[in-house]
């Protein structure tokens, strides 16, 4: 999944200073594309650019393209076929076509509606971003759940309203500090999750064992909360410890996370369970913690639970298990 990339801030922004800006968004693609379906990439009115809809192999006609839909304010639709010679330059075994939508800030692009979107996007509140195409509007949406969920901008069947996605960023938050967070904390950053780790306990939160992490050396409840808990979190639990896991599981069962994972035997998850019960959690809502967490797929060591977890996480998000 592509990084959270400050595409639309930084249209808003240029726009705003007086530079123009344009917006290009690819909105379909054949073959082996170098970029997916909703990537973007911003130009501004002197050539200033951030962001990519092709991995070099086109973006200087989307450059001039754009910088004249600055100056007519009306939307532009480009098609680019990608050859396998450029192809194989940005990493492709072979090429393919492209369609970018252009849209100029302030002409076919709302500022207002724009402003909409960052903000939204600043707020993690996912959002879809709607263009019909064949009568020229465009509006902001929670609809679309099923792109939402799965990240998937594009076209809808008419073939004329195209649907960008704009999720926050996934984030995992672990409490537990030890072995499988070594290897759970970069494999997940390498999946497109923004990691936090949460452990009271110095000694395992040592910034050397987790270099460049965040690490909040505090009480997991009190943590939780300060992050705040979304629909793009997830939870993992590795301490073994009720005094560390269950206030944070009690945080994460109230609120609209996608993900809970706790380590633990069956039979601690049992006494997970009851103690649960006992703090008067139905058991529909006792239901969303995958414990023990992960995948069985008869791992063994902390890299390869890490895998399983991991591997959970996605099933789950992507709509692949209950």
């Amino acid at each position: 999944m592509d990084r959270f990339e400050q595409i639309p801030e930084t249209a808003l922004a240029w726009h705003e200073a007086g530079r123009g800006a344009a917006l290009c968004t690819v909105v379909q693609t054949w073959g082996s594309a170098p970029r997916r379906v909703g990537a973007q990439l911003v130009v501004s009115g002197g050539g200033e650019i951030e962001g990519s809809v092709s991995g070099g192999c086109v973006e200087g006609a989307v450059i001039v393209e754009a910088i004249e839909a600055i100056e007519t304010g009306a939307h532009r639709m480009l098609e680019f076929g990608v050859s396998d010679d450029d192809a194989f330059a940005v990493g492709l075994a072979c090429g393919g076509t492209i369609r970018v939508l252009v849209e100029p800030v302030g002409g076919a692009l709302p500022v207002p509606l724009l402003a909409a979107l960052v903000e939204a996007r600043a707020a993690r509140r996912a959002v879809a971003y709607e263009v019909d195409l064949a009568h020229g509007t465009r509006r902001l949406t929670e609809g679309h759940p099923e792109r939402l969920r799965m990240d998937r901008s594009g076209f809808e069947p008419d073939g004329e309203v195209f649907v960008a996605v704009h999720n926050p960023p996934l984030r995992l938050i672990v409490v537990g500090a030890v072995h499988i967070a070594q290897a759970l904390v970069p494999m997940a950053r390498i999946a497109g999750y923004d990691p936090v780790l949460i452990d009271p306990r110095e000694v395992f939160g040592a910034s050397d064992r987790f270099p460049g992490e965040k690490i909040l050396l505090e009480w997991p409840d009190a943590a939780v909360t300060a992050l705040g808990l979304d629909a793009r979190t997830a939870l993992v639990l590795l301490t073994h410890d009720p005094k560390l896991d269950d206030p944070a599981i009690a945080a994460a069962l109230a609120a609209d996370v996608f993900y809970i994972g706790a380590l633990g035997s069956t039979r601690t998850h049992a006494a997970r369970v009851e103690r649960l019960r006992a703090a008067g959690f139905s058991d529909d809502r006792i239901g969303r913690i995958h414990g023990p967490v992960g995948l069985d797929i008869g791992a063994a060591g902390p890299a390869e639970i890490a895998v399983a977890i991991l591997a959970e996480m996605t099933a789950v998000l992507r709509g692949r298990r209950p």
